[in-house]
């Protein structure tokens, strides 16, 4: 595991070039991962424009800026995603802005296709779903925590439904994305602040 995690943290890119890789993707009208479909390339258009606005418009309430601000736990967040991928279009910008506000949270991202070894080791029900957040304890190198590929509140819905009918719609896809949309990153935030709020009561 230890050389899985070195190996892709040494492949990894920063959010910014992260965010530049997925602004020249769109513009050349590709995409990233092994699959280079239409369908896909104009995913990884979308969601250049999602994190457009994202980017711009996420703010973290002042009472989550405080318990993020408070942790001192130093760390390495990697995240596993690919450019199509409509929820971490909505994700990560959210745990950039969460990221900015903590010096000690260096925040680095990695295509799964081209990190297949480590995506298999963090599986979600056996699957490769992303956006996958890996926390790393800089002094250990431990994973300590992890998050995705969705918040809970939006994994809590989506098992609801498969119970119910089987599998995800596209209908439901799409209330999905009005969810995040009227959310504006809460529940991210939330969920994020709890596991640095864990991991500096650990620590302490």
């Amino acid at each position: 595991m230890d050389a899985i995690i070195k190996n892709s943290l040494e492949k990894s890119m920063s959010y910014q070039d992260y965010r530049d890789l997925v602004a020249e993707l769109a513009s050349n009208n590709t995409t990233s991962g092994d699959q280079k479909t239409e369908a896909l390339a104009n995913y990884t258009k979308l969601n250049d424009k999602r994190m457009k606005r994202w980017d711009k418009t996420i703010k973290v309430p002042d009472l989550y800026q405080s318990q993020i601000k408070n942790s001192d736990a130093s760390l390495t967040w990697l995240v596993i995603t690919e450019s199509w991928c409509g929820d971490a279009a909505h994700i990560m910008p959210v745990i950039n802005k969460v990221a900015t506000l903590n010096g000690n949270i260096d925040y680095k991202v990695v295509l799964r296709d081209d990190n297949p070894e480590l995506i298999d080791a963090f599986l979600t029900n056996g699957g490769r779903a992303i956006p996958k957040l890996i926390m790393l304890d800089n002094a250990t190198g431990d994973v300590v925590g992890t998050f995705g590929p969705r918040p809970s509140e939006a994994t809590a819905a989506v098992n609801k439904y498969k119970e119910e009918h089987g599998s995800v719609t596209p209908e439901f896809k799409e209330n999905l994305q009005r969810w995040y949309n009227k959310n504006k990153g809460e529940n991210i935030i939330h969920d994020l602040t709890t596991k640095l709020n864990e991991l500096h009561l650990v620590a302490k």
